[in-house]
């Protein structure tokens, strides 16, 4: 359908109260997609779980279809989680990695999988490589490639960072691992929804994703793509009913497709809620969203570095709906509360979170305002007065 802003504000009562510049932490839900979660809460409480399911089981399904229609897979290679790092964690502790083995990563690296590595290095001695960041601030796929020997095992990056409106250059990084014929592990958790994702273009063997922010769905949901022919070099770290048939007293045999990295049980309403969420998203248009929701980040990026007493932090050769800032005189926290008296919700991100790139930066925290693509041109004119009169 044509984008047509008054009837996304419409359907997303949130803007009524407030303006709302945290998508990159959770995203305001359209309407449809809560009411899917509470009709399906409903039929629970009336009927019960797994009867529930039963009856829901078609908008079930279709939340596997749903997913693979937005990144351009096959159904079988789409896993649903419980949230982004559940499904990245199934991935990487797939991995058969070794001692000695190297991990390259980006300066612009989350914490999550930074701690994730480390432990693995305190566990089985493999070896973290951080390749250099170009001028532009983006991962340095030259210097990516020269870094490449025979003991790198897995190349994995974050495609936007949580600290900015960076976009890493992932489908250049994809063509140089599938060259050298290395694993490739993608953390898609603030691009998915954010700008458009083709996982064939970016040549990624595993990648995950959230559900809460930029597709606007339930908090609670996620989902990890492997590719199929990548799917049997992984062993998922535990295997439950769900997972695996246990097909006589001594054996068992995994499914083929990527289920085989969920378990049993779901909230079911909200991996309903996340089908209907996708589906609103492909309907108003990916490429349309996302140009609008990059524009107003542009436009705001712009006006805030006029400001005097404001420093805008975004690097990168391309840029997405995050902005990121400081002031001279106020800490970032006391920002974000000044500007939450005005109904502004923005985040703050710090060194613990991308430590890399931030103590690369010497920065220690910033103020960070995300943009998507039902909020407005007099949302954004409100912000950057709030923001003026600090």
């Amino acid at each position: 359908m044509p984008f047509d802003l008054s009837t996304i504000r419409q359907d997303t009562p949130g803007t009524e109260k407030r303006i709302h510049l945290n998508n990159a932490g959770s995203a305001l839900m359209p309407t449809p997609v809560y009411q899917a979660v509470v009709d399906h809460l409903d039929l629970e409480m009336n009927m019960g779980g797994y009867e529930a399911h039963a009856r829901a089981l078609p908008a079930f399904e279709r939340t596997y279809d749903a997913v693979a229609e937005l990144i351009n897979c096959d159904r079988s290679e789409v896993a649903l989680m419980e949230n982004a790092t559940a499904g990245w964690m199934m991935a990487f502790h797939g991995l058969s990695l070794k001692k000695g083995d190297r991990i390259l990563t980006a300066e612009a690296e989350y914490a999550s999988n930074a701690i994730t590595y480390l432990q693995a290095a305190k566990n089985k001695g493999i070896i973290i490589d951080v390749v250099p960041s170009d001028a532009d601030g983006q991962l340095d796929t030259a210097a990516l490639e020269e870094m490449l020997d025979d003991k790198v095992k897995l190349i994995s990056i974050s495609h936007i960072p949580t600290n900015g409106g960076l976009i890493n250059p992932a489908a250049e990084i994809g063509k140089i691992a599938r060259r050298y014929n290395i694993p490739y592990l993608l953390d898609a958790c603030q691009s998915v929804g954010q700008i458009p994702i083709d996982v064939e273009e970016i040549g990624c063997d595993m990648m995950s994703a959230t559900g809460r922010k930029y597709l606007r769905g339930p908090r609670g949901t996620g989902f990890l793509y492997i590719r199929c022919d990548f799917m049997n070099k992984l062993e998922p770290p535990f295997l439950d009913l769900h997972s695996a048939r246990w097909t006589s007293t001594n054996a068992y045999k995994m499914r083929d497709d990527a289920r085989r990295f969920e378990n049993w049980e779901f909230n079911i309403a909200a991996v309903v809620g996340l089908g209907v969420a996708v589906d609103y998203f492909m309907n108003i248009g990916v490429q349309e969203a996302s140009t609008r929701l990059c524009n107003l980040a542009a436009t705001a990026r712009e006006k805030l570095s006029a400001l005097p007493n404001i420093t805008v932090h975004d690097i990168g050769k391309n840029k997405g709906g995050m902005v990121t800032f400081s002031h001279k005189d106020l800490s970032s926290d006391d920002v974000k509360s000044m500007l939450a008296r005005e109904t502004i919700n923005v985040s703050t991100s710090s060194t613990g979170s991308t430590r890399y790139d931030m103590e690369r930066r010497s920065l220690e925290n910033i103020v960070r305002a995300s943009f998507h693509y039902y909020n407005s041109e007099s949302e954004l004119d409100a912000f950057l007065s709030s923001v003026s009169k600090l």
